[in-house]
């Protein structure tokens, strides 16, 4: 399956258009992420620890977005748009949407 964020594949024509599709990622970052993360903001410099989380539950949804575009009967999802957010202090979410078609 194609997964892009633009809205056409060059070479590849959309036969047909099935629909929007999402996904959504809540991953929690727990105390040792947060302690580890504050001794970097202190001393500046980037946290590997949130930036691993955050690829984690990006991977994630995205691969649910391929699952669910699957079940749809779509061969391809274009316009991928990415979206993180914090819920509390201690959880991100990623959450993809896109549509779901048939080159």
């Amino acid at each position: 399956m194609i997964l892009t964020t633009t809205p056409t594949i060059e070479g590849h024509p959309i036969r047909n258009y099935i629909g929007v599709v999402t996904s959504e990622t809540i991953i929690g970052a727990n105390v040792i992420k947060d302690f580890k993360a504050s001794i970097t903001d202190f001393f500046g410099g980037r946290s590997g620890t949130y930036e691993r989380t955050l690829r984690e539950a990006k991977d994630t949804s995205l691969a649910e977005l391929q699952q669910r575009a699957a079940a749809m009967g779509a061969n391809a999802v274009v316009g991928i748009d990415f979206d993180y957010e914090t819920i509390g202090n201690a959880m991100l979410m990623v959450s993809c949407s896109g549509t779901a078609v048939i080159l």
